[in-house]
């Protein structure tokens, strides 16, 4: 069965993964190289590797059902879902390690609707949601961290430490939203018991704090474009390889 969709044709790659195709041969020869291509046994791979990574990418991209989508590559459902399977982990993001002492980053936390209810709960979206701690670079706006899915009902301040994030970061300066508050991360000043209004110095602040912080919401809203993060049908770590990948995929996207 011949497939309609294929990474031969560039006129596919950037609808399906927000990448040119300079941008998404890199990423086709990282993943070569860290061993997604090694032969393996047992049946082969219906598809070359870059097919296999544009189906992976459409799927998240989409969110089409893998019914829909693998007659679109011209194999059956079933592969379409060992390929999903096998290659979603290895396009995971790998944090970073290290920082230079100068670093900025920021932080916050962003629910996807899941429909894995063990690993979901209702949140403040009346949705059965995970919560995903994600800390970008301030100066170049790149995730470097995604912490560890939890319940969506979890909120910021506690899932900053259970996801890992914490401890993924450091001593690193962190700006966060006031939904942080006792972390000890760079939040806004709140006005104290008995105050009115805040000093000028502190709205000056603040109006500063608003507009580096702005940028981690405008990361979410470029991942979002992926539309699983919309309504996530995986089960299990599912949903954590795929926020983890499209973290990967935006990096890539930010370096064009």
């Amino acid at each position: 069965m011949a497939g309609v969709i294929t990474a031969s044709q560039p006129s596919w790659i950037a609808p399906f993964t927000g990448l040119s195709p300079r941008s998404f041969g890199t990423l086709v020869a990282q993943l070569r190289h860290e061993g997604a291509d090694a032969v393996r046994r047992g049946r082969p791979w219906s598809l070359p590797l870059k097919d296999r990574v544009l189906l992976v990418t459409a799927y998240w991209r989409t969110n089409l059902t893998l019914r829909q989508l693998a007659p679109l590559f011209g194999v059956s459902k079933s592969a379409a879902n060992r390929i999903v399977s096998h290659l979603g982990p290895l396009l995971a993001l790998k944090p970073r390690r290290r920082f230079r002492k100068s670093t900025v980053l920021i932080v916050d936390g962003t629910l996807v609707p899941t429909r894995d209810h063990t690993v979901a709960e209702r949140s403040k979206n009346y949705r059965y949601s995970t919560n995903h701690q994600v800390v970008i670079d301030a100066d170049t706006r790149r995730v470097v961290v995604v912490g560890r899915p939890l319940p969506g009902n979890r909120n910021d301040c506690k899932a900053w430490a259970l996801s890992g994030a914490e401890d993924a970061v450091g001593r690193t300066t962190v700006i966060a939203d006031g939904g942080y508050r006792g972390t000890g991360l760079l939040i806004p000043h709140r006005r104290e018991r008995g105050q009115s209004e805040l000093p000028a110095w502190k709205e000056e602040h603040n109006a500063s704090h608003r507009q580096v912080r702005a940028r981690v919401e405008h990361a979410f809203a470029r991942m979002k474009t992926w539309k699983i993060l919309r309504d996530c049908r995986l089960k299990g770590d599912g949903v954590h390889h795929a926020m983890r990948g499209i973290a990967r995929l935006h990096n890539l996207a930010l370096s064009r």
